[in-house]
């Protein structure tokens, strides 16, 4: 074993060794072209419970799949649409969002504050969110919009809205709006988001 192998932490190794075996069966994958195979996204949360290639039927070349925290319509989320639609093809979107999702468990100022007395990660319990340790801190995170949800449903309805009216988004391009039930797995339809995200 290397001295590299030997300071490697275990999920490093897992991922490596994963990464071997899907390399001895990675087939003819390296002939995909560029552009999605079936001209959609899919802008969704990080959330690791959420794996759209399963709940949206996906294979290796099919759709681009955006992720952020909460799968909100920030600003470079909207960046990565415009270019999958502009540069590689995509003509219709999704916005879906999930139940139990951690965005809805705090606010732009508790963040704000925790990180203003420390960088390490924080703990939560009854009482709420608190530091175990404070040290270290930045009062930097004043200057980000963590977009944080107090209503699920309206959050999808917010992020389809603002992603039709980007002005650099085609009317043309239908975006739908959905929850994904982390108990069920089933996609559940915003109507109201629907709506609003008709194609003109």
């Amino acid at each position: 074993m290397s001295v590299q192998a030997e300071t490697q932490s275990q999920v490093l190794q897992e991922v490596l060794a994963a990464n071997e075996t899907y390399v001895e069966n990675f087939g003819d994958k390296g002939s995909l072209p560029l552009p999605p195979g079936r001209h959609f996204a899919i802008l969704t949360c990080m959330d690791a419970r959420l794996d759209p290639a399963k709940y949206a039927g996906l294979s290796e070349g099919d759709a681009h799949v955006i992720r952020n925290a909460g799968g909100r319509a920030s600003d470079d989320a909207i960046r990565s649409l415009v270019i999958s639609h502009k540069l590689l093809g995509t003509r219709e979107w999704f916005v879906i969002h999930h139940t139990d999702c951690g965005m809805e468990y705090f606010t732009d100022d508790v963040i704000r504050n925790l990180l203003a007395k420390s960088l390490k990660t924080a703990t939560v319990d009854e009482k709420g969110w608190r530091n175990v340790e404070e040290e270290g801190g930045s009062d930097e995170a004043r200057f980000i919009s963590f977009l944080t949800i107090r209503n699920l449903a309206d959050s999808v309805v917010e992020d389809v809205q603002r992603i039709k009216r980007h002005p650099l988004v085609p009317k043309y391009i239908p975006v739908y709006g959905y929850i994904y039930d982390v108990k069920s797995g089933r996609l559940i339809e915003v109507p109201e988001a629907t709506e609003a995200g008709v194609a003109a």
